[in-house]
């Protein structure tokens, strides 16, 4: 018997005002709506709507809400110091009381490395150097060296996470370099949202396969995110693919593909049927849904949202 499929969410309606209510709003929502999760990104230098320090947004999500998880879809790593990212990430699993699942990836933007003074080939080196960091850290192992004598200190961290060792760990990957070192690692892998089910499967396999190698059990936790819209109105859909079709990012997709390669938009019955195509293809267990549909109010795209979440 299949286990009954995870749905999380991500914001559907991003102000450029930075107030705690615009997220914690559709937090509640999300959370009375029974979704396993609420999930943001992390992205710099953008406009007001940026989300440079996703971590803190949680924080507030976390104070207004008691059982939804919270979670990063790529906390990235290599451009902060891995003792100050350990802490920031205990504190707020422990004022979440232990809700935090940590997506963690390395970053694309050239722009971004050059601002925080890292060079683009070191991003994975230093990611697995970092999480190592973290991850001895909220073990309660020693951290931090005494430069005269090269011995560890005896300091620790504290606090540390509520969940025992840590949160769970997923990483965001983009590409054959990133996914060979998500299995090695034997963490889950988080795909692009724009990948097609083709890719996503040789992708997935490939995971398996590296995580097998360095001798990791099987991975079970197979999260995937996409966009999912549910409506029995055939030309609302079309709507929707069509807003979709004309909007980016282009640059990181098959531009062969069609939407309903990377997307799945339709009545009921069809989302049903593809949702489980990705079930048999990947065992997916948790599917993250895109809230912002370009095309879409509001209160239409959680009238998809509340469909999505009943149906599982």
């Amino acid at each position: 018997m299949k286990k009954s499929l995870e749905i999380a969410v991500t914001p559907w309606s991003m102000g450029t005002l930075g107030l705690a209510s615009e997220l914690t709003d559709q937090a509640k929502i999300a959370e009375n709506l029974g979704c396993h999760s609420f999930w943001l990104p992390e992205n710099h230098f953008g406009d007001a709507r940026s989300i440079p320090s996703p971590l803190t947004l949680l924080a507030a999500v976390a104070a207004c809400t008691s059982r939804i998880k919270l979670g990063s879809t790529s906390y990235l790593l290599p451009i902060r110091h891995p003792l100050q990212a350990a802490e920031e990430v205990a504190v707020l699993d422990r004022l979440s009381g232990g809700r935090v699942i940590l997506g963690v990836g390395r970053g694309t933007q050239q722009a971004m490395f050059d601002a925080f003074d890292v060079l683009t080939k070191d991003k994975r080196s230093r990611f697995a150097a970092n999480l190592e960091t973290m991850t001895s850290a909220w073990r309660g192992e020693p951290i931090g060296w005494n430069n005269s004598t090269s011995e560890p200190s005896p300091i620790t961290l504290a606090p540390l996470p509520v969940q025992s060792p840590h949160p769970p760990i997923w990483v965001a990957a983009f590409g054959p370099l990133a996914l060979k070192q998500a299995g090695s690692l034997g963490l889950p892998y988080l795909a692009s949202p724009i990948e097609t089910l083709d890719t996503l499967s040789q992708n997935y396999a490939r995971h398996q396969q590296f995580a097998t190698a360095a001798g990791h059990a099987p991975i079970t936790t197979v999260p995937i995110m996409r966009t999912v819209f549910v409506s029995h109105r055939v030309a609302e859909c079309r709507q929707v693919k069509a807003a979709m079709a004309a909007t980016g990012p282009h640059s990181m997709r098959d531009q062969n593909a069609s939407i309903d390669d990377w997307s799945i938009i339709g009545d009921a019955s069809y989302v049903r049927e593809k949702i489980d195509e990705y079930r048999t293809r990947l065992g997916v267990t948790h599917m993250i849904v895109r809230g912002r549909v370009p095309g879409v109010t509001d209160q239409t795209w959680l009238t998809s949202l509340e469909k999505l979440v009943a149906a599982q």
